[in-house]
């Protein structure tokens, strides 16, 4: 396995230098990860100061394990960790992440989680089956006819926006909003944010948090059958969301339950055509079509990284962590594991090994995970089928970004 230019690897210190803002890295992580694996899948990243995991047991072991999780101040202070204060110019989005259900440990996550997670259950995500396939049909109705289209915008960005909007209760003409103050928030996941990023994001949570806040107030003196009603007219175990909960609650629903999906349509459909698989074996029935889905997360997740703080003392892969040391989780790594997928870096939707890590584990699994596996397996089927000889119009644009990994363009014609 040869090690890409822009990657300086030490295997006996495990020790790795890599810059994240590389084209030739964010614009093809897979081989970076390849050799990743082949040379030091447990790694300290110098450039970001942190350990990170990619091997497959180590990931979704660490995901599981309560010795880690995503908060730390429940049980430790800033001054005894030696955390900066927060900063000034981001109390507005630190407000909206304070309840985020992605930050939160038991118990209060289990109270946010278990008000909401009814509406994601698989048995009721199928009852949208039929709304989300005249969603698909009506957007390529309005470009069939073109042969060509840029997918991102006229369909990828639409559908997981709306799918979530009617879930909660947001009107759908607010979509283009919705995806604005979304995409802003996303830059502050990224490495080497700016301060004009972090300015973005501040804005747009105070606006979000403005708007959902107007919601609430309007489902409160009318309710209706929709998730936002919900959460805010149900109990649990005598208590009742407030105020702040429900703004971050539905500002992390809103904003994860289409990020990653829109994402994953673009990646789904590109990997698919790069392949040069046909569509008709790929989407014949309702199985081949559910492990070409799942092939589509295991070799080009959406969402990269997830990080984890040490709550106490741990050894990993024989690294120690004292607690309120951070460590990091490459998904979309754990994903090519040789060790568990024969090729991991082809495309093989008859593949039956292990489950990808795409949408995390444990106890903060993505609780969007049926709603999102619904929207692939509905609309990747019908836009293939729609589209016959459908292929790439030029090279697709990928974002400039880590963390998340998806297009910014995806032409096509057929």
């Amino acid at each position: 396995m040869t090690t890409p230019p822009f990657l300086s690897i030490d295997p006996a210190l495990r020790h790795v230098s890599l810059d994240a803002r590389n084209p030739a890295f964010y614009g093809n992580p897979n081989d970076v990860y390849a050799a990743l694996h082949a040379h030091c899948p447990t790694f300290y990243w110098t450039e970001q100061k942190q350990w990170f995991f990619t091997g497959y047991d180590h990931v979704n072991g660490l995901l599981r394990d309560r010795r880690f999780g995503r908060q730390i101040l429940h049980i430790a202070s800033r001054e005894e960790l030696g955390l900066a204060e927060p900063m000034p110019h981001l109390a507005s989005f630190d407000l909206s992440e304070r309840y985020s259900l992605l930050e939160l440990e038991p118990p209060e996550h289990t109270r946010l989680r278990t008000l909401v997670n009814r509406a994601f259950v698989s048995r009721h995500v199928e009852k949208m089956k039929p709304e989300l396939a005249e969603l698909a049909n009506r957007l390529i109705d309005g470009f069939a006819d073109k042969g060509e289209v840029e997918l991102l915008s006229a369909f990828a960005d639409i559908i997981p926006v709306t799918m979530i909007a009617r879930m909660i209760g947001i009107p759908e003409d607010m979509g283009p909003q919705l995806l604005a103050w979304s995409h802003a928030y996303v830059r502050m996941y990224m490495f080497g944010r700016t301060r004009e990023q972090e300015d973005a994001a501040e804005r747009a949570a105070k606006e979000f948090s403005h708007y959902v806040r107007t919601v609430i107030a309007e489902r409160r003196a009318e309710p209706r059958d929709d998730l936002l009603t919900h959460m805010i007219h149900t109990e649990h175990k005598g208590q009742y969301l407030t105020e702040e909960e429900l703004i971050s609650t539905t500002i992390v629903l809103l904003n994860a339950g289409h990020e990653a999906t829109v994402h994953q349509i673009g990646n789904s459909v590109r990997t698919i055509l790069d392949s040069g698989s046909d569509p008709a074996t790929l989407f014949r029935d309702e199985a081949t079509t559910e492990r070409t889905v799942e092939e589509t997360l295991r070799i080009c997740a959406p969402v990269h990284i997830f990080q984890r703080w040490a709550l106490e003392p741990a050894e990993i892969d024989g690294v120690s962590f004292k607690r309120g040391d951070k460590v990091s989780l490459i998904l979309a790594a754990a994903n090519l594991d040789p060790a568990k997928f024969t090729d991991p870096l082809s495309f093989r939707p008859d593949r039956n090994e292990a489950p990808n890590l795409s949408f995390g584990a444990g106890i903060h699994f993505c609780i969007g995970a049926p709603l999102a596996r619904l929207e692939l397996n509905v609309v990747l089927p019908i836009l293939f089928e729609r589209l016959a000889g459908l292929r790439l119009a030029k090279t697709p644009m990928v974002k400039d970004v880590y963390h998340f990994h998806g297009l910014e363009r995806l032409d096509l014609q057929w």
